[in-house]
């Protein structure tokens, strides 16, 4: 790896064995594909999104270190709730400890807990709620089809959420993807929206 600048100098001189060096070798890796004109694929698993990856993700999206993503379905949600929610969450610094009387003081609260962090039902959820269910319903009745990024994307790049925005949109993973119209692969995709849909509505 050539030295770059602080992170990459520090990395080669400090992460020389075990777990540390396979950092490095990866790394190494990672810029070897890029730089021989081969595609990356970046997979996310776990609540990535809710621990704001998209502060560096972003970026590595808008400078073309990444084409095309793997993610969970809550990846994909968690970081637009971010987008437009982040003041209202909640961090639980002492979830490990959490009796179930806790839990449930959290959930009559509309704190949906991540670890150590709550994502706010009414804020969060629904605000996405009532343009997501739109788009979808639109392409029902228009016999369109589209993969679950896709729809995202529709919302995000229709300004709908513009409103809504609590944090700076370079730090939108899923916003900058959107832009770059990049393909994601969702497996298994849970709509967790439309969950809570159908909670709120029957």
């Amino acid at each position: 790896m050539s030295t770059k600048g602080p992170i990459s100098q520090f990395i080669e001189k400090h992460y020389l064995h075990f777990n540390a060096a396979a950092l490095v070798d990866a790394a190494k890796g990672y810029e070897a594909q890029l730089n021989s004109g081969a595609k990356m694929l970046v997979s996310l698993a776990g609540a990535m999104s809710t621990a704001e990856l998209g502060k560096s993700f972003a970026e590595m999206i808008r400078q073309d270190k990444v084409q095309i993503i793997s993610c969970t379905g809550a990846n994909l949600e968690e970081d637009i709730m971010n987008l437009v929610a982040h003041s209202h969450y909640k961090r639980v610094p002492n979830y490990r400890d959490l009796t179930p009387e806790d839990e449930w003081a959290l959930l009559e609260k509309g704190l949906n807990r991540v670890t150590d962090t709550c994502i706010p039902e009414e804020e969060a959820f629904r605000r996405l709620q009532e343009h997501i269910v739109k788009i979808w319903k639109d392409a029902e009745a228009n016999g369109e089809r589209f993969l679950p990024h896709e729809y995202m994307y529709k919302m995000l790049l229709s300004g709908v959420l513009e409103e809504y925005y609590e944090i700076d949109l370079k730090d939108s993973w899923m916003y900058a993807a959107a832009e770059k119209n990049l393909p994601i692969v969702c497996p298994g995709w849970k709509i967790v929206l439309w969950v809570i849909f159908l909670r709120a509505t029957f």
